[in-house]
């Protein structure tokens, strides 16, 4: 099945310093983050065209250009430029010309209209205040029968509290994600609860899910 991963930050974090984010922690990364489970309920494949939410310097971006080769594409959105500008340094680095960078506003990623396969939200939706809007531009930028995929953690001490409580510890569970992605009209296809722990962390368990857009 063909993929377009969308790789947006729709804050300005203070994230900068978080192992998972520098490339240098990025094989640390690979212990306790499930890519292989990912991708193959995503259906990632040679050719695809490839983005992902929440890119930063690129940790997902990168292995999702190696993972669609070279006439696959990865968008990689970020609002921050000098996270894009380290991202293409990495490109550079490593010959992956399969990246292209764009920088997003907070409500809108800027995608491009009807032609992503698949949209991924990984670590960021939580930090989104106009979900709604932006769910909006997502399905925009879906071809029919896209899917859109949201990737997050849960912390233990906020399980069954608002969801405004929950997002101001940074965090979000599957339920408030799952009625806004049925509201903004996408039918749930695949759901994880629990993909491991966050940074080896067990009050942070990750949880995925899928879903799609009406063909």
């Amino acid at each position: 099945m063909k993929v377009v991963l969308v790789c947006l930050v729709l804050a300005c974090l203070p994230l900068q310093g978080f192992s998972q984010y520098k490339e240098m922690d990025w094989k640390e990364r690979d212990t306790w983050m499930a890519l292989d489970t990912i991708f193959s309920a995503i259906g990632v494949e040679k050719g695809d065209r490839v983005a992902d939410i929440g890119c930063h310097e690129g940790y997902l971006s990168v292995r999702l250009a190696k993972k669609i080769g070279k006439k696959g594409k990865v968008y990689a959105v970020d609002l921050r430029t000098d996270r894009l500008q380290t991202l293409k340094d990495i490109s550079k680095e490593r010959k992956l010309d399969n990246i292209k960078t764009i920088v997003g506003d907070y409500d809108n990623p800027n995608l491009p209209k009807g032609r992503l396969d698949t949209v991924i939200i990984m670590d960021t939706y939580h930090e989104i205040t106009d979900y709604m809007t932006v769910l909006g531009h997502v399905k925009s930028a879906l071809k029919p029968g896209g899917q859109i995929v949201i990737i997050e953690k849960l912390k233990s001490r906020i399980k069954g509290k608002s969801r405004d409580e929950q997002t101001d510890a940074h965090s979000l569970g599957p339920k408030y994600v799952e009625q806004e992605l049925r509201k903004a009209g996408f039918t749930i296809r695949y759901e994880n609860n629990d993909l491991g722990d966050w940074e080896n962390d067990p009050d942070k368990v990750i949880w995925m899910l899928i879903a799609t857009k009406a063909k």
